[in-house]
């Protein structure tokens, strides 16, 4: 079996949005005929770069190639152009075209993945949200009432999403996220970040963990004074208070609280969260599979936290494939924790990408071979993406005390 081409679909995904302004999806077939589709989560380049740096990489590395050669293949594209390094945009593409290679070789095998990785540990996944508006758009006009700065919209978003089942939510209600993170927390920043986590947790009491975001806003000193604040809601987890850069300053928030410190989304490979593992910087990692390096690359890190006793969240921003592959990796890991969906899987990214299978606040794995879904190639080619803004963007300015 040798790969023989590769197509890549930046998909715009339509109001409201959820999960991103556009997916980067990665289909790669063999010579007999199996395809296999992928994802990349790339953040640093316009998706249409992206694009053609998935299209360089293939051509480089992996065309020819039998798909079953994972770990060669892996080692071939980190150590290309003499890099051999953690390198985030390398490596969103790399993940991309080993998620699709797994899939072929699950088709192939007529198993699921996770079959290949060890089988299944569990029947079902827990599964979380973040709070998003109700029928409105996840990117909201800036300065407008909405469920990402009023603790009382948010609360009542939470009960809606008690109601369908989830037992989990997330938000991050800290302030603007910048280029120039970490800050100090303003005093009004503390005082929203503690009227939220107070607010939500008088709405759904025992029924619901409260997952805490910052996007790695803070100075070690700032998000300790944050801690402080939101301790007494019992948190499952304060994510990434500190920037990514440095797990040291991070690990010295993990020793000043209780609430555990969960962090991941923007870390790649096995070298960097086994520095985060190193000094105690947090003991749930969240690796995003469509950048860390693929699947077998998050197996690892998963082998590596066990040694810790650390557990295994998922991250979630992105598109229905990487959410797939998740799936994958949760169901033969020992030390899963809990599994970032986007909502419940409804809506466009239902249409695109058919066979994740939400039921009460659960994911229950799939038992088809590969990932276990169904690509509409047709509905991707009639809803692309021709804008050039990034898949995130962060205040380019510095957040005023």
């Amino acid at each position: 079996m040798k790969l023989t081409d590769c197509e890549v679909f930046v998909v715009g995904n339509p109001p409201p949005r959820k999960g991103g302004r556009y997916f980067i999806f990665v289909k790669l077939t063999t010579d007999d005929g199996i395809t296999g589709i992928g994802e990349v989560y790339a953040a640093t380049f316009g998706p249409h770069v992206v694009a053609e740096m998935v299209r360089d990489v293939f051509a480089r590395h992996f065309e020819g190639a039998d798909p079953h050669r994972i770990e060669h293949l892996w080692r071939v594209t980190y150590g290309s152009g003499y890099t051999a390094r953690p390198d985030a945009s390398l490596m969103a593409v790399l993940s991309g075209l080993e998620i699709a290679c797994w899939d072929i070789v699950g088709k192939a095998a007529g198993q699921p993945v996770y079959n290949l990785l060890g089988g299944k540990c569990r029947e079902r996944l827990r599964s979380y949200t973040y709070i998003y508006p109700e029928g409105g758009d996840a990117y909201p006009v800036e300065g407008a009432r909405s469920v990402y700065n009023d603790p009382d919209l948010a609360a009542e978003r939470a009960l809606d999403y008690l109601a369908m089942g989830f037992t989990a939510l997330k938000f991050d209600p800290a302030g603007p996220y910048t280029v120039y993170d970490g800050h100090q927390p303003r005093l009004e920043d503390l005082e929203r970040a503690e009227a939220f986590c107070r607010t939500l947790r008088e709405a759904v009491g025992t029924k619901a963990d409260l997952l805490f975001g910052s996007h790695g806003q803070f100075t070690p000193s700032g998000a300790r004074r944050l801690a402080r604040r939101i301790e007494p809601y019992e948190p499952l987890w304060f994510e990434e208070p500190v920037p990514p850069e440095m797990p040291e300053r991070m690990a010295e928030v993990a020793r000043s609280t209780s609430i555990p410190i969960a962090t991941g989304e923007r870390l790649v490979t096995k070298y960097e969260f086994a520095r985060v593992l190193a000094c105690g910087a947090a003991s749930i990692l969240q690796p995003a599979l469509g950048r860390v390096g693929g699947i077998l690359e998050a197996k690892k890190i998963a082998a590596l936290a066990e040694t810790h006793y650390a557990q295994i969240a998922p991250h979630l921003y992105c598109g229905p494939v990487e959410g797939a592959a998740n799936v994958q990796l949760a169901t033969c890991i020992p030390n899963f924790l809990i599994l970032e969906s986007i909502e419940r899987w409804d809506g466009f990214q239902a249409r695109i990408v058919k066979g994740i299978r939400w039921e009460e606040g659960y994911v229950i794995p799939p038992t088809g071979p590969g990932l276990g879904i169904e690509f509409d190639e047709e509905l991707a080619r009639a809803h692309p993406y021709e804008g050039d803004e990034l898949h995130l963007e962060m205040k380019p300015t510095p957040c005023e005390p």
